[in-house]
């Protein structure tokens, strides 16, 4: 697995290459925006959010309108603002340092395995004027494309998989993040308004207070 690590510190980057190596990951080290906008797509990207010549948050942003690539954004920034934004610009995953290697690992393995279609999810989904399509990763809204984030078209295809069914916040949460998620719930609901806006219906995907949320299935 190909990792692009963005990361101007070295005392950071080079034992975090170091210990990824040796879990069999191919590394690529870059210490500015630059250089990681410029790189080969790679199959999951570790930024951090501090970076010499530009916002890391900027970087993610762009990265995101080009790629679904999952991207981690890993950054000394712990308050719930910062990682709300991070989510928002399209980051997969958000963690704080200092981290645990193995953690950060973990994170790494559930962010590209939940990009594989199970055989079982492929082929589209109709429900009302949403068509969403699992194998080509592909949505459209009254026919029109819907440009969505990695976590985002997994959240939409959960909640189509049985539209009209409700899900909890816990079991979204571990179907689509993590079954050890550790970072803040309110990255579903930031989801979930993206999600909405992008489809440019609100009430596509319904709020069942106390429990968690549906994807509407009109008659």
């Amino acid at each position: 697995m190909d990792v692009l690590l963005v990361e101007d510190d070295d005392t950071i980057a080079v034992p975090l290459a170091k210990g990824l190596q040796r879990e069999g990951f191919t590394v690529r080290c870059v210490a500015d925006a630059a250089h990681a906008l410029a790189a080969p797509e790679a199959d999951v990207v570790l930024l951090d959010l501090v970076l010499p010549d530009l916002d890391g948050y900027e970087v993610c942003r762009r990265l995101r309108a080009r790629s679904d690539v999952p991207i981690i954004v890993i950054t000394a920034r712990g308050d719930e603002v910062d990682r709300v934004v991070g989510l928002e610009l399209g980051a997969d995953d958000y963690l704080v340092k200092p981290f645990g290697f193995r953690e950060l690992v973990a994170r790494i393995r559930a962010v590209t395995r939940r990009r594989l279609p199970r055989p079982d999810d492929l082929g589209p989904v109709r429900v009302g004027p949403l068509e969403l399509d699992r194998r080509t990763r592909r949505v459209r809204m009254a026919g029109v494309d819907v440009a969505l984030t990695a976590k985002e078209f997994d959240l939409l295809a959960l909640l189509a998989e049985d539209a009209g069914a409700v899900l909890t916040r816990q079991e979204i949460l571990e179907a689509v993040w993590d079954a050890h998620w550790y970072g803040p719930t309110k990255t579903l609901d930031v989801h979930v308004a993206s999600l909405r806006r992008k489809l440019g219906d609100p009430t596509v995907i319904e709020t069942v207070r106390g429990v968690g949320f549906r994807l509407s299935d009109p008659p």
